[in-house]
């Protein structure tokens, strides 16, 4: 696959120095994008906040192997949402004329967003077997500030995501992998760790992992983590955490400003049969989420809190 270079930057668009910075990062314009970098020095923690999809964007972008989800963009443009592609790269056009970005890359600017942006505003005018190796500072137009994920995608609509065994979704049905893509679709292949999203109602962004020795449940939540870190701590005083007598709750880690849960589970089960045990651990989570407005934690609950909190780690 050929590689094309990156588009030249343009002129600035006339915004004064001093005032807020279009983007909203609450900045002036001169120290945000304004500055030399522009998108690259400004650092966004939750990088896809407002978006339907934002839980599963961190699960594919953190732990899920092999995956990809149709973008809905506004235009009902065709690209493609892969986990990873071939060689990391950032996006590449098929010689079956199939669109794809990558999540799982190298990044060299502070906004995950921005730069997916930039590569599907790339792969949209790419030729056949053009490849994005990396979107970085180098892409960004001067002076200019160029669209977040946000701005291109439905925001309230969920992403249809379709687990894969291996790669071989990286290629037409009719091709045969040579060379160095051959090389990284067998690396890849035997890297990946068996995946199934649990599936039962009220359940999302749930993922079964096989690590091998033991077996996970990794469970990106929504809720501002000190809400949510308070309602665990109100299930486990209450010896309510566990998905049943096979697992425990392991700890939680935080990824672009959500919080994921992360519980042991029994490896000789199937990843089915953990459905109903996670729906039902939903429901009690909902409704100590619920209780927290009438009925601070008492201190039995606050001693849960602090020792869940020696339990997290960030990732991101």
């Amino acid at each position: 696959m050929s590689k094309r270079t990156a588009p030249k930057p343009q002129a600035d668009i006339g915004i004064k120095p001093r005032q807020p910075c279009p983007c909203g990062s609450g900045k002036r314009y001169k120290a945000c994008h304004g500055a030399a970098g522009g998108a690259a020095n400004v650092i966004v923690t939750r990088p896809f906040e407002g978006l339907a999809a934002e839980c599963e964007l961190v699960a594919l972008r953190e732990f899920v192997p092999s995956a990809t989800a149709k973008l809905p963009l506004r235009d009902g443009g065709e690209v493609t949402l892969a986990t990873v592609l071939p060689m990391a790269a950032a996006a590449l056009r098929r010689n079956d004329d199939k669109a794809f970005i990558g999540l799982q890359v190298q990044t060299h600017s502070g906004d995950i967003s921005r730069d997916l942006a930039r590569a599907v505003d790339w792969v949209r005018s790419a030729e056949l077997g053009e490849t994005l190796s990396v979107v970085g500072p180098e892409t960004a137009e001067v002076g200019a500030v160029p669209p977040r994920l946000q701005d291109l995608l439905d925001p309230v609509a969920p992403l249809d995501v379709e687990l894969h065994k291996d790669f071989s979704w990286w290629l037409p049905e009719d091709v045969e992998p040579t060379g160095e893509v051959a090389l990284s679709l067998e690396r890849a292949n035997a890297a990946i760790m068996p995946t199934e999203r649990l599936t039962a109602e009220g359940v999302e962004s749930a993922y079964w992992v096989d690590a091998g020795e033991k077996a996970h449940l990794r469970w990106v939540r929504p809720e501002p983590e000190e809400q949510l870190l308070a309602a665990l701590a109100r299930l486990s005083a209450r010896g309510e955490l566990a998905l049943g007598e096979d697992s425990r709750y392991a700890g939680s880690f935080r990824a672009h400003g959500l919080l994921v849960p992360v519980w042991d589970l029994d490896r000789e089960k199937h990843a089915r049969e953990w459905d109903e045990p996670a729906a039902e651990l939903g429901r009690r989570l909902a409704e100590a989420l619920g209780s927290l407005d009438t009925e601070p934690l008492n201190a039995a609950e606050r001693r849960a809190r602090d020792g869940l909190r020696g339990r997290q780690i960030t990732i991101r």
